[in-house]
C-alpha cells in the first residue's frame, strides 16, 4: 500500500571513481566491484543482497559512545526524508522530498555543493501521494544519476555536473500514478516501480535502457499472463506451475483493471541466478467485498529474470488481503544453513506480520513465523505440503473484515495497516547471522464501507483507528531475528514505531534511528544501547556509512513525516486523519517538529 488520507489529499576538484565513467556494458560489472568497496555506498541498499552492511570497523561496541555530529547539511525541504545518501569516491548525492531536490556534495570540504538539481513539477502532483511527498533515494550507473521523480519521470543525471542525460514519463498523476521508489539499476537497466494503490492504480515494474532512457519492458502485478509477464507452465507458486490466467480466475468481473498492486518499495538482485526480487502491495479497494477471491498477485514476492523480466517463481503471502497489509517491504537475500544443508535464501519481514525465509532459487518455503507477538489476524502459516492449504495464513475469523457476506467492522486487530513493518528497511549482519528490523507494534479497528471508482480520485473504501496493543504503551520495536528458526533474539522497546531503516557494521554496532529524532547504536549481540544522538527532527530516514579520507562516518537523514509522522508533516489534527495515524501518533508533536537535514557523525581525532 501507498498511505492515503482524505484529508492528507487537501493537505570541481573533486573525483568519482574510475568506473564512474565506464560504458553500459560495463555498468553491471561495475556496480558489483562497486558495492565491495566499502568506502562508499553506491547504490540505495547498499549492496545488491539489501545486506544493509559495512565491513567497515573504526567504528566498535568499545567506542561508538564516542561519535560527534561532525558537519550537517539542510536540504531546503520539509515533509518526510525517507531513504539514504549515497556516496561515490569523493562525491555524496543526497535528495529530498518533493519537489526531488537532488544535490552533489563535495565530501573534501564538509559537503560544498557541487551542483543541484530541482524539478520543476505540477504541484498537483502533492495531493495524489498517499501519505506525504517522500521518496526514498537515488541510484548510480554509468556516470549517472537517476532520480524517480514525483509525478513518476524517471531522469538521469551526468554524475559529474547534474546535466539532463534523459528523462522518460512512466505514469500518469492524473490517474494516481506518483512515483516514490528508489530505482535499482542492473547491468543496461534501470528498474523503476509506482505508487497509487489507494487510487486504484493497476501497478506494475518497468526496465529502462540506462543508456538512453527507453522502455524495454513492463511487468503488471495482475491481468493476462502476457501483461504480468507469467509463463503458465514455467513460472511457479510453492513448485507447482501458477497454469494459465492464473491471476484473472482470482479477480471478479474487470475489477483487476483496477487492482492495485503497487511496487513502490525495495529490489534485490542476485547476480548468480540472474534473478531480481521485488514484491507487490495492497489489492484495491481496501473493502474486500468489492474484489472477492484470493487477487492474484497483489500482496506477492516476485522473482523475475533480470533481462527478460518473465517471472520464474511467485508467492503469495496474504490472498484476498482484507487489512491492507502490503507486501512490498525489502527483500534479503542471505545464505544460510537450514536444516543441516546451506540454503539460498531470501528473508521478507511482511507487513502481515509474518517473518518468511524462502529458497530465492525455487520459492520453497522454508520458515514463516510471527516476528512481534501481538499479531493476532491469522494464527499461523500453513507449512504441511500435503494440506489444500499449504503455504497460506490461517485467518482468525474474529478479525477478518469480510465475513458471511457482509462487510464488518472489526476491533483490535493486529498489527495495523501499517503493518508490523513498512518500508523501513531491516540490515543483516554475516558475523552474527541475525537480522534487525526496526517495527511497529500497533492494532487497528477497521471499518469497511463500498467506494465507486473514479480515475484519479481516492479510493480506499475503509476509516481506521489506530493504538498500542491492549495493556501497553510502547508503539515500536527494535529485533534482532533469528530466520532460520523464526525466534527473536532480543527485542528493544520504543515508545513510537521505529520508521528507520537499519545498518548493522563489521564493528559489532547496529544503528538505527527514531521518530522522535534519535539516531541510536546498539549492540549486535545483545541489543545493549551504546549511543544516542537527537537530531533536528524526527527519523524515517536510513542510516548509512563511508569512509572518506581514512575516516569512517555514519549518515542519517532526518525529516519528520511518512505515514506515522503524517500529522505533523501535513498539518492534520482530526485522529482519524491519515487513516488513523494522525491519532495514533498525536503525542509526536511533544518530542520533534519538521525538518530536513543531514547529519554526519564521526569519531573524535
Amino acid at each position: 500500500m501507498r498511505r492515503f488520507s482524505t484529508k492528507l489529499m487537501l493537505a570541481a576538484g573533486v573525483s568519482l571513481s574510475a568506473a564512474s565513467f565506464a560504458g553500459p556494458a560495463a555498468a553491471q560489472e561495475d556496480l558489483l566491484k562497486m558495492q565491495a568497496n566499502s568506502a562508499d555506498w553506491v547504490m540505495p541498499t547498499g549492496t545488491y543482497d539489501n545486506h544493509r552492511y559495512s565491513a567497515l570497523k573504526q567504528i566498535t561496541a568499545d567506542n561508538v559512545g564516542k561519535l560527534q555530529a561532525a558537519w550537517t547539511f539542510s536540504t531546503g525541504v520539509l515533509r518526510g526524508h525517507e531513504g539514504a545518501p549515497l556516496v561515490i569516491g569523493d562525491v555524496m548525492y543526497v535528495h529530498a522530498p518533493f519537489p526531488n531536490t537532488v544535490y552533489a556534495l563535495d565530501l573534501n570540504h564538509d559537503g560544498r555543493i557541487l551542483w543541484k538539481y530541482e524539478p520543476k513539477q505540477d504541484p498537483n502532483v502533492i495531493p495524489v501521494m498517499c501519505c506525504d511527498t517522500v521518496n526514498r533515494g537515488v541510484a548510480y550507473g554509468d556516470g549517472k544519476i537517476i532520480l524517480h521523480q514525483s509525478d513518476t519521470t524517471v531522469v538521469a543525471l551526468d554524475a559529474k555536473n547534474g546535466a539532463v542525460a534523459w528523462s522518460a514519463k512512466d505514469g500518469d498523476p492524473g490517474k494516481g500514478e506518483t512515483g516514490t521508489s528508489a530505482p535499482m539499476i542492473v547491468k543496461d537497466k534501470v528498474y523503476i516501480g509506482v505508487s497509487g494503490g489507494e487510487f486504484g492504480v493497476r501497478s506494475w515494474l518497468s526496465a529502462y535502457s540506462l543508456k538512453d532512457g527507453t522502455l524495454l519492458w513492463r511487468a503488471y502485478s495482475m491481468g493476462p499472463d502476457k501483461e504480468i509477464m507469467v509463463d503458465p507452465e514455467k513460472t511457479t507458486q510453492l513448485g507447482k506451475p501458477v497454469g494459465p490466467d492464473s491471476s484473472l480466475k482470482t479477480w471478479q468481473g474487470d475489477q483487476w483493471k483496477i487492482g492495485g498492486g503497487a511496487t513502490w518499495g525495495w529490489y534485490s538482485y542476485d547476480p548468480q541466478l540472474n534473478l531480481i526480487y521485488y514484491g507487490s502491495g495492497n489489492p484495491s479497494t481496501w473493502n474486500p467485498r468489492q474484489r472477492p477471491g484470493d487477487n492474484k498477485w497483489s500482496m506477492t514476492i516476485w522473482a523475475r529474470d533480470a533481462d527478460t523480466g518473465m517471472a520464474k517463481w511467485v508467492y503469495q503471502m496474504t490472498p484476498h488481503d482484507e487489512w491492507d497489509y502490503d507486501g512490498i517491504n525489502e527483500m534479503i537475500l542471505a545464505d544460510q544453513q537450514i536444516g543441516g544443508q546451506m540454503r539460498q535464501t531470501l528473508v521478507h519481514f511482511d507487513r502481515n506480520g509474518f517473518g518468511y525465509t524462502l529458497d530465492r532459487a525455487t520459492g520453497e518455503l522454508l520458515v514463516a513465523a510471527k516476528y512481534d507477538p501481538a499479531v493476532n489476524w491469522a494464527s499461523k502459516v500453513d507449512m504441511d505440503k500435503s494440506s489444500p492449504t499449504y503455504g497460506r495464513p490461517m485467518v482468525v475469523s474474529q478479525y477478518s473484515t469480510d465475513r458471511n457476506g457482509e462487510d464488518v467492522n472489526t476491533a483490535n486487530v493486529c498489527p495495523a495497516a501499517l503493518g508490523t513493518k513498512d518500508e523501513q528497511p531491516a540490515a543483516y549482519s554475516p558475523d552474527t547471522g541475525l537480522f534487525y528490523v526496526p517495527t511497529n507494534h500497533v492494532c487497528m479497528d477497521y471499518e469497511p464501507f463500498r467506494v465507486s471508482y473514479t480515475a484519479g480520485q481516492p479510493y480506499v473504501g475503509a476509516t481506521l483507528s489506530m493504538y498500542p496493543p491492549k495493556g501497553e504503551t510502547n508503539m515500536g520495536n527494535f529485533i534482532a531475528w533469528d530466520a532460520k528458526q523464526g525466534k527473536i533474539v532480543w527485542s528493544d522497546p520504543e515508545q513510537f514505531s521505529v520508521w528507520s531503516g537499519a545498518l548493522a557494521t563489521a564493528g559489532g554496532v547496529v544503528f538505527y534511528g527514531t521518530l522522535e529524532g534519535y539516531l541510536k547504536a546498539v549492540d549486535a549481540k545483545t541489543g545493549k544501547e551504546l549511543y544516542r544522538f537527537k537530531t533536528p527532527s524526527g527519523i524515517i530516514g536510513n542510516v548509512m556509512t563511508y569512509q572518506h579520507g581514512g575516516k569512517q562516518y555514519v549518515a542519517i537523514l532526518s525529516g519528520v513525516g511518512g505515514w506515522a509522522g503524517i500529522g505533523l508533516a501535513a498539518g492534520l489534527t482530526d485522529p482519524h486523519a491519515g487513516l488513523g495515524a494522525v491519532g495514533g501518533y498525536a503525542a509526536l508533536n511533544n518530542y520533534t517538529a519538521l525538518g530536513g537535514q543531514l547529519t554526519v557523525f564521526a569519531l573524535p581525532n
